[in-house]
């Protein structure tokens, strides 16, 4: 655990950082997606109360970091919107996130969790290779961007 790095479950009064951070790398990337702004806008409504989590990484009181487990379909449940702020990158807060997602994960009770991504974000990729995700073929992309989907058996 990187010191004094912590990872808090939503809190109302944190939610604008939710849209802020996400907004940071997609707008550096690539575009903000309607999808993506409605869940960005809503994440309340569209994620937490239909059954999803929100979490914020904080390193001494700053939000450096978040990331959100969509509501569950089958059991299987989503990762995305995962971000850290660019001065922090680098840094393993990140490698902390996706850690702290499957073991939330995990301890919900699902049975795989899938991500969509794009194969431009290489330190991405490497990072869920690591955790042990498997690309599969895409169907079904929600995000235009979305070129390369993957799974991880829980």
């Amino acid at each position: 655990m990187t010191k004094g790095f912590v990872i808090i479950p939503f809190e109302k009064r944190l939610k604008s950082n939710f849209k802020k951070l996400n907004e940071e790398w997609l707008e550096k990337y690539f575009v903000v997606e309607p999808y993506d702004a409605q869940l960005l806008e809503n994440c309340e409504e569209e994620i937490i109360e239909k059954g999803g989590h929100i979490f914020f990484g904080m390193l001494e009181g700053l939000v450096i970091g978040t990331y959100a487990l969509l509501p569950p379909k089958n059991n299987v449940v989503e990762l995305g919107k995962m971000a850290i702020t660019a001065t922090y990158q680098g840094k393993g807060y990140g490698q902390q996130l996706l850690h702290h997602s499957v073991k939330t994960a995990k301890e919900n009770g699902y049975s795989e969790m899938l991500l969509y991504s794009n194969r431009k974000l290489k330190n991405s990729i490497y990072l869920y290779r690591k955790f042990g995700f498997i690309e599969e073929p895409i169907k079904d992309s929600p995000y235009e961007r979305g070129n390369i989907k993957m799974r991880l058996l829980l």
